[in-house]
């Protein structure tokens, strides 16, 4: 119970927090997704006005009337805030029509635990009606209570003439980056849970009530022991280009149910597939996306408590560029790049019209030759590319060649 009310009494600040009082300022509806446990009701009450109407579609009751009634369960003065609605689809129509009647702003705060706008059983969107937003584990500067992400906005931004002075600036603290993956960002392990064994606990029980409770709100599985399966696989090729076929043959189960299970995990917001970057000039480009998970701590207990390794780093990295993605206001794209040769850069940013080109080594001693790929991808594309970043687990932080910055992760992130 400590845990509980401290997380109600004192929660750390977060990233979209004020992305979403924005936008609960000028649009009738604002739908808050992610997984589940990433602190979705924490921060839509925290953020609530005195006299908003709060209503939970996992209180059995509540969920009943929203199936049976949802007019009448919408019905009454002032603003509303409707959780897990991802439990009830048919409850959105009934959201549009109220606000079809009444276009104020901030009528309604919904949250879900899965991506409305990829079941296959909403058909209402909101269109014109509500602005969506997405509420991922928490970041490494979230945790340390900076309610931030990483300097990726800055990096876009600022010229590279003052990328070093804007690192350097930075607190010169290292960090553990094992440790930081293993707890993962979900705020109960990452936050109170400070032993290993109490994580595995925890993870235990979540993966027990994804896969009994949450996955049955999205699709009829019957064979959860095939869909664990699954999960464990993808969890140990963290990192790797999908290959859907290869990766049934190897859990025994065939390439429509491989697709099926990756696009129901992606909808729950626990597994993220990064697009290969597609523009093709002079090379031939691998096109597959690369698979990550949205909780490396709960990818490490699905690989059956392996240790952290590169992978691990890089599913950091984009956990956290992705936290940024989704909280800011324009458009960008996160992607990967590789060619048929054997070229690669792990991470490629599209925004503001410019080209962020990622690569992230494991290793306290980057060289010059780590940075061949990311020198190759900016010889390709020219014009819009910022200089390569290369983030490593050392404290180097300095120019490798005139194009290519070499940085610790954590002055980053």
């Amino acid at each position: 119970m400590d845990i509980i009310h401290h997380m109600v009494e004192a929660p750390l600040p977060r990233l979209v927090a004020k992305t979403l009082e924005d936008r609960l300022a000028v649009m009738p509806a604002v739908v808050l997704t992610g997984a589940r446990q990433t602190g979705k009701t924490v921060l839509a009450q925290g953020l609530e006005p005195e006299g908003r109407r709060y209503r939970s579609l996992d209180d059995t009751d509540i969920l009943d009337a929203a199936r049976r009634d949802p007019e009448s369960l919408l019905d009454g003065p002032g603003p509303m805030a409707l959780d897990e609605v991802q439990r009830a689809p048919d409850l959105l129509h009934a959201v549009k029509l109220a606000i079809d009647r009444d276009r104020r702003p901030g009528r309604f705060l919904l949250t879900g635990s899965a991506n409305l706008l990829l079941m296959h059983r909403v058909s209402e969107s909101l269109a014109g009606r509500a602005s969506y937003l997405t509420l991922r584990p928490m970041t490494r500067r979230e945790r340390s209570g900076m309610g931030a992400g990483g300097l990726w906005e800055e990096l876009i931004g600022t010229p590279e003439d003052r990328w070093l002075d804007l690192l350097a600036a930075q607190p010169d603290e290292p960090a553990d980056w094992r440790g930081l993956a293993r707890s993962g960002g979900f705020p109960t392990p990452a936050v109170h849970l400070a032993q290993d064994d109490a994580r595995t606990v925890w993870f235990d029980g979540y993966v027990r009530t994804y896969l009994e409770r949450d996955l049955q709100d999205l699709s009829a599985i019957s064979a959860l022991v095939e869909f664990r399966r699954l999960m464990r696989a993808a969890a140990l090729k963290t990192g790797q280009t999908v290959n859907q076929t290869e990766l049934g043959r190897d859990i025994a189960l065939p390439q429509p149910t491989v697709r099926r299970y990756l696009n129901l995990l992606e909808t729950s917001y626990l597994l993220a597939q990064i697009p290969a970057y597609a523009v093709n000039r002079t090379k031939r480009l691998i096109k597959a996306p690369k698979l990550y998970w949205g909780d490396t701590g709960l990818a490490l207990y699905l690989a059956g408590g392996a240790e952290p390794g590169g992978a691990h780093l890089e599913n950091l990295v984009v956990a956290d560029l992705m936290a940024w993605r989704d909280a800011r206001l324009g458009q960008a794209e996160i992607l990967h790049w590789r060619t048929a040769a054997g070229e690669e850069v792990d991470f490629v940013v599209e925004a503001e019209g410019r080209l962020l080109p990622i690569e992230v080594k494991a290793s306290n001693r980057p060289r010059l030759r780590d940075a061949r790929h990311l020198r190759s991808f900016r010889a390709e594309y020219g014009a819009g590319v910022r200089p390569g970043l290369l983030l490593h687990t050392g404290p180097q932080l300095e120019w490798l060649a005139p194009d290519v910055l070499a940085a610790p992760w954590w002055r980053v992130m």
